[in-house]
């Protein structure tokens, strides 16, 4: 299952090498400068991540059902060539998923939040599609699996059903709490936005004048900063992401360390080396500059 979560990962790191530096220059420059190609990449590049993660999630939750609930067939559902597969299909899926803002034209830059990004008010009817495919029907897949596997979880603790020894260790209901974790949070910070472009998409001349801007903005960079909350969390409840992380560190502390130690050395041997000026019969013999 380890797939799914460099999945996932990866959809997080797109909107940082791309998207989010285009975010703080045009933050730092008071509007957009860098031209209509870069404003529909930056926002293509936003919905792949955002649409990305919310599919990445949807499977990492299938597949801890599957390895949980019904662990006599798990090697055979995620073998190394189907999870590939299923993998693939994910961000095939979400690339035919946002293909359809190039041509309705709601990839647009919005002064508010400094980015371009979808807009809710170009189209209520694919407004409401995207929310739909793409916010509450993940949302619910992910919640049956993972209400699935808290039943299983309350039975196997109260030892409802001891003879049927499912597949939970204390090893795999940490891993299976760290995701689930992924999950709320993915859905705390999502849903604002997304009930949002639902209100404004079924009667926008309404609700669209009557949204404070605070709301707007702090619900738009709310779903942002969820790209940045998965690895925190990996660290707070993953023994293995903290070793991993305290390796990482160790690492670049003590590389600093001898890349300093190296350049002393280096300073002290310039220091400590005998003058080339000191010849055999002790005399000196100087050179013009």
């Amino acid at each position: 299952g380890n797939i799914f979560v460099v999945s996932l990962a990866v959809a997080d790191l797109v909107v940082a090498i791309y998207p989010y530096p285009l975010v703080l220059t045009s933050i730092f420059r008071k509007g957009w400068n860098l031209g209509y190609l870069h404003c529909q990449i930056s926002g293509f590049l936003m919905g792949i991540s955002v649409i990305g993660s919310i599919f990445n999630i949807a499977g990492v939750a299938i597949n801890r059902y599957c390895y949980i609930c019904h662990s006599l067939k798990y090697d055979k559902l995620y073998s190394d060539k189907n999870s590939l597969f299923y993998v693939i299909l994910i961000w095939v899926l979400t690339f035919i998923a946002i293909v359809p803002n190039l041509f309705v034209g709601s990839l647009q830059y919005d002064a508010r939040i400094y980015s371009c990004t979808f807009t809710q008010s170009v189209s209520s009817a694919y407004t409401i599609a995207v929310v739909f495919f793409h916010f509450i029907l993940p949302i619910t897949i992910v919640t049956f699996c993972y209400l699935r596997i808290w039943i299983l979880v309350i039975q196997v603790r109260r030892r409802v059903k001891p003879d049927n020894k499912p597949k939970l260790k204390p090893h795999d209901f940490r891993n299976f709490l760290t995701m689930f974790v992924v999950f709320v949070l993915f859905a705390v910070c999502w849903a604002p936005l997304n009930f949002i472009g639902l209100a404004v998409a079924v009667n926008p001349d309404t609700i669209l004048p009557r949204i404070p801007e605070w709301l707007f903005v702090g619900s738009y960079y709310m779903a942002y900063f969820n790209s940045c909350l998965n690895a925190i969390i990996y660290g707070l409840l993953n023994q293995n992401f903290r070793r991993e992380y305290k390796r990482i560190i160790i690492s670049i502390c003590t590389a600093k360390i001898f890349f300093q130690e190296s350049s002393n050395d280096g300073a002290e041997k310039i220091k400590s080396k005998p003058s080339p000026m000191l010849t055999n019969n002790n005399q000196v013999k100087v050179d013009s500059v």
